[in-house]
């Protein structure tokens, strides 16, 4: 098993070194193609383009091949192993000090949201059918009686000497 990773790595190694020498021999290919009528700012305007056509290319190459492909997978495998392990090893860390996992609380967050949305539905209710009571006292409906008032205290008359329009007492 270990042969075999090695095996891998080096012919990933090889691989790279492969596409790094194509890549330098492209670059010096174009660096040196230029001719002698060129002017010196246009010579390294075509060394830096060509640096960097061939560098995108090399890269390219590599990225898309398989052995970096099968590199990127292994390494997001075992990230992803490691994440999960990490999450158990927490999770029972949690449970033998009897603390709250990650999973109780959100549970016990989304119970109230259940809760409060249910409340607030009966609230929305109880404040419609108030509406329709106090709709339904104010104009009384057809052929139906209306519901007997609450007596009321009459005010008294107060003790203020009342003036007349010409101010006369």
């Amino acid at each position: 098993m270990e042969g075999n990773n090695f095996e891998k790595t080096a012919e990933q190694a090889a691989a790279f070194q492969k596409i790094w020498a194509d890549s330098m021999t492209k670059i010096m290919q174009v660096a040196f193609a230029s001719g002698p009528s060129s002017p010196p700012p246009e010579v390294l305007k075509q060394i830096r383009s060509g640096i960097f056509g061939a560098l995108a290319q090399s890269w390219d190459e590599f990225m898309r091949s398989p052995q970096f492909l099968e590199a990127m997978k292994q390494w997001m495998d075992t990230a992803i192993n490691f994440r999960k392990m990490t999450n158990d090893f927490m999770g029972r860390v949690r449970n033998e000090m009897q603390a709250p996992s990650r999973d109780d609380v959100d549970t016990i967050m989304l119970t109230i949201r259940h809760m409060e949305k249910r409340v607030l539905d009966r609230v929305e209710a109880l404040e419609e059918q108030l509406h329709a009571m106090n709709g339904a006292s104010s104009r009384p409906a057809a052929g139906r009686p209306r519901p007997p008032q609450p007596v009321r205290a009459r005010p008294r008359p107060s003790k203020k000497v009342s003036t007349n329009r010409k101010g006369k007492k």
